[in-house]
């Protein structure tokens, strides 16, 4: 496994979280709060994504294995989900003046679940924890060092998702709302060409073609 594997995944897993796309609805929702209110929500809101992203992974076998779902059918259906969130994210304008209620905590629900770890996502993640032997026996490594691997990864796509929440008005600032949507879009265009991949290998894995 080399370096440039291990970075294209970090790069792979941080776009698949959408960090432009929440960025956009973290600074509607956020607008009329101070710096620190909304930087300790940026702190919540990325410890969250992080922690619900590492359980899916885990769990991914696990969840496949007690409710007997092929693992091939679970990736098809996970991609058509990504692929109708990516869709939806080069579609959609940029939320605005999204307010919080004074009452509860955002940062879970609805800023990490499902704004940030949606449908697709968990999809994606169950489906990448539940094949992560299938890809340590074809890169010729262990399964704990590619899981090691993997979840070192999602830890860091998720710290690079709180550190632009952590500075969204200084990202927002310099990238202007009209900055944000494109490269909202982009991430969008990316996300429906990485479902198609997922939606491929599940029907090649589906119809045993090599």
């Amino acid at each position: 496994m080399s370096l440039a594997y291990a970075t294209g995944l970090v790069v792979r897993l941080f776009l698949l979280l959408t960090p432009f796309f929440i960025l956009s609805v973290f600074v509607a929702t956020c607008d009329a709060m101070e710096l620190k209110a909304r930087r300790s929500l940026a702190l919540r809101t990325g410890m969250a994504v992080i922690s619900a992203s590492l359980i899916l992974y885990l769990f991914g076998k696990i969840i496949f294995d007690c409710l007997g779902i092929s693992l091939n059918a679970f990736q098809i259906g996970a991609g058509l989900v990504l692929m109708l969130n990516g869709i939806d994210m080069v579609r959609s304008s940029l939320p605005r003046n999204r307010q919080i209620s004074e009452e509860g905590d955002p940062s879970v629900v609805p800023l990490a679940i499902p704004t940030t770890v949606g449908p697709g996502t968990i999809g994606t993640l169950l489906v990448m924890g539940a094949s992560a032997g299938s890809r340590a026996l074809e890169s010729g490594v262990s399964r704990w060092f590619m899981s090691i691997t993997e979840l070192c990864a999602i830890f860091i796509a998720g710290a690079g998702v709180t550190a632009m929440l952590y500075f969204s008005e200084r990202i927002n600032k310099l990238l202007k709302d009209k900055g944000v949507r494109i490269l909202s879009k982009l991430t969008g265009m990316y996300i429906v060409a990485l479902a198609a991949q997922i939606i491929f290998d599940g029907v090649r894995g589906f119809l045993g073609i090599a």
